[in-house]
């Protein structure tokens, strides 16, 4: 199989890198000596180059794409929000609209990236309680009976995502498609924090019935895929992100609990989440939806998963996070 020098130093762009997971790959790729530039609509001091952009038209960062070798489009809105006409329409545009533009900015540059990795979603998976979806079987959801008309809208955003991502017309560089699940990471404002946060003011119950599966992937395993896809030329198309184990709501947050030695969780009723996530101006499909995805084609490639299974990486995080304070 094809590899890139992994030895060698590389230039990354990161287009919307200013979030937890960008900073997570951003903060990977500094401390291995490559230089890393992030494109973010709100630019802050970092380590590493960070130069202002839109996400909708092309502007002096363009430089920075002529001669990098890889591309990590991770720009959008986030979903962590409610679902209002305005919200979905930033929720959707913003994904859209920078990867379209992305795609003509690349197809023109005389040296374009190598590779470009360009974030994508698992809620496109349908909403499953029986078995786990991969990428070569897995159905894709928004149709499914007994589900909220609304959860349609999160599988319409992630297909679309793709589909503008592939139509770019870049025979010159590899692309793969990143459905990714909970990345888990110790740092702050990351979606582990916001859970052990809860589960330390004894919050950290099952939510509605409980049964929903929960996909999700420690983020050391998540850099390491990252750096599989960039370094071996055989990656290209669709690939899930998660690990093999996927716990019902239960038995994760029961995981969590006991990482941080709590013994109570009181739990969530479906009306409860319904008014919480209203308050809170989020919505109760980012907690309801069962989401079982399976690692399909890294399990395939031998991929060694540092944390297959929850209660572990739970610990694991558990002890970072203690460590860091």
């Amino acid at each position: 199989m094809a590899r890139h020098d992994a030895e060698r130093p590389m230039r990354i762009v990161i287009p919307g890198g200013s979030g937890s997971v960008g900073r997570l790959l951003a903060d990977h790729f500094h401390r291995r000596g490559h230089t890393v530039t992030v494109l973010s609509r709100n630019p802050a001091p970092a380590p590493w180059q960070v130069l202002p952009w839109d996400g909708r038209t092309p502007g002096n960062w363009v430089t920075a794409l002529e001669g990098a070798d890889v591309c990590i489009n991770l720009a959008g809105r986030t979903v962590n929000t409610r679902s209002t006409a305005e919200h979905r329409a930033e929720i959707y545009d913003s994904r859209i609209d920078s990867t379209r533009m992305l795609g003509q900015v690349i197809s023109r540059l005389h040296e374009p990236p190598q590779v470009w990795l360009n974030a994508s979603t698992a809620t496109v998976y349908r909403h499953a309680l029986d078995h786990g979806m991969d990428e070569a079987t897995g159905e894709i959801g928004g149709s499914e009976p007994g589900v909220p008309a609304s959860w349609q809208f999160s599988v319409h955003v992630g297909l679309d995502w793709e589909k503008a991502f592939f139509e770019a017309d870049t025979p010159n560089t590899r692309r793969v498609a990143l459905r990714t699940s909970l990345v888990m990471s110790p740092d702050s404002g990351s979606i582990f924090d916001v859970l052990s946060k809860l589960v330390r003011f004894s919050l950290g119950g099952r939510n509605g019935k409980g049964t929903q599966r929960i996909s999700w992937m420690h983020a050391a395993d998540y850099v390491r895929a990252i750096d599989l896809f960039i370094e071996d030329e055989q990656w290209s198309g669709v690939v899930n992100l998660s690990a093999p184990s996927a716990p019902t709501n239960s038995e994760f947050m029961r995981g969590l609990r006991e990482a941080w030695g709590v013994r109570l969780g009181l739990p969530a009723t479906e009306w409860m989440i319904q008014i919480g996530t209203f308050l809170l101006r989020t919505e109760p499909e980012l907690v309801l939806k069962s989401r079982w995805v399976l690692p399909g084609r890294l399990q395939q490639a031998g991929f060694d998963f540092l944390f297959p299974d929850w209660p572990g990486a739970a610990r694991n995080l558990v002890r970072q996070m203690r460590a860091r304070r």
